[in-house]
């Protein structure tokens, strides 16, 4: 499976293995190297199959060894440095993918091998339990970012002139993801790998990358584990998230520029929304609309959020206690909000301690509404002695 990354290679493989019903075991191809070097046994992916399958061997005998980042144990041909071995990697797997035995006690497993030795002093008879790997699938996977290339060039060597054709719609092949359509197995070769290595993987396909709408089209499943892991988050904090169909679009839009496949997903959105996981926790908020807004500048969008919610957490604390509503101007707003940046305070802490005194004098006039404008905020006793002494004047 040729693919760049964040396509869904593991999940496809882990998919069809539950659909199936047989144990899975992912490896990764740069953990191994050749018996002699410091690195995994590639025969431990095997013996893995047995624990995944709850000791099972039977079943374990028809499960899936997918290993990834395999155009890493790809040899360059110079003999040389690492090359050696990830030839004997190669090596090591083609064995496992031909019919093979694979011992399931190591000799390295202390413990296994004095069970061993006991049993076979209490029985007089050494059992050996082997895994036939005859039934096991083996997937492999990679990016191989210099692959393209490979293939190019030999399409280019035609003596016919191939000029990057597509066949099928008759356009110009000018990127990898239609390049990659026409890998043969001389082009593997190339790369670095054993002919005998090829000669065991008879289907090769290669896995477009993820578009605007495939990665949309993720988001607005019903088991987006994106939306999911996210909702629940924030649903640990008492906070019911919703997102919008145009918002969710644009999250789409940006994973893509991260070129990351569907992990740019995970990416935008805790990029997006951390700061909003950390701040409305301590708030009684109980509702998030996560719109387009909110994606384009989450900073201002949350300013404003917050804002809305001390503002009218004050003006509802102001009417109970004093009986009387009231409102702010923008430019008022604006300014307390300067000012409970400057002082680390929230918006409410500074409405108390800058009208602390306009709830007693607002009351001593009668007044049943009132609204802060910029002047009060610059100054807030000289207006309310101002506001007294003209109520007295008219009197």
């Amino acid at each position: 499976m040729i693919g760049p990354t964040g396509v869904g290679k593991t999940y496809l493989v882990k998919l069809v293995a539950k659909k199936i019903g047989v144990p899975f075991v992912k490896g990764d191809a740069t953990k191994f190297s050749e018996t002699g070097y410091v690195g995994g046994d590639v025969e431990d992916l095997v013996r893995n199959l047995v624990h995944e399958a709850n000791g099972d061997m039977k079943l374990a005998e028809y499960g899936i060894i997918y290993l990834d980042e395999v155009d890493k144990i790809a040899s360059s041909g110079s003999g040389v440095g690492p090359d050696v071995s990830r030839s004997g990697v190669q090596r090591n797997l083609l064995k496992l993918m031909e019919e093979s035995e694979v011992d399931l006690k190591t000799p390295h497993d202390l413990a296994a091998q004095m069970e061993a030795a006991m049993e076979a002093q209490r029985t007089g008879k050494v059992k050996r339990k082997k895994i036939n790997t005859k039934n096991i699938l083996f997937v492999m996977s990679g990016a191989f970012s210099a692959l393209p290339d490979i293939i190019r060039r030999r399409l280019n060597q035609q003596p016919i002139g191939f000029q990057n054709i597509d066949h099928e719609n008759g356009e110009l092949v000018d990127d990898n993801v239609h390049i990659l359509r026409r890998v043969r197995s001389e082009d593997l070769i190339t790369f670095g790998f054993e002919s005998e290595f090829v000669g065991r993987l008879p289907v090769v396909v290669s896995l477009n990358d993820l578009d605007i709408d495939g990665l949309y089209r993720i988001l607005q499943n019903s088991n987006s584990t994106v939306i999911l892991g996210k909702k629940r988050d924030f649903s640990a904090y008492g906070i019911n998230v919703q997102f919008e169909d145009q918002a969710l679009r644009r999250i789409a839009e940006m994973a893509h520029e991260e070129h990351t496949g569907a992990r740019g997903l995970v990416s935008v959105v805790d990029r997006i929304l951390l700061k909003y996981e950390k701040l409305l926790p301590d708030t009684d908020i109980s509702e998030l609309v996560v719109t387009e807004a909110v994606i384009e500048n989450p900073e201002a969008e949350l300013a404003k959020i917050l804002t809305n919610y001390y503002i009218k957490k004050f003006q509802k604390r102001f009417l109970a206690t004093n009986g009387i509503v009231i409102t702010f101007t923008d430019e008022a707003v604006e300014r307390l909000n300067d000012q409970a940046l400057k002082n680390g305070k929230t918006l409410e802490e500074v409405c108390n301690d800058l009208l602390r005194d306009y709830e007693y004098g607002l009351r001593l006039l009668n007044w049943e509404e009132f609204t802060v404008d910029l002047e009060i905020v610059n100054n807030p006793k000289e207006r309310l002695e101002e506001l007294i002494k003209k109520a007295y004047e008219k009197k």
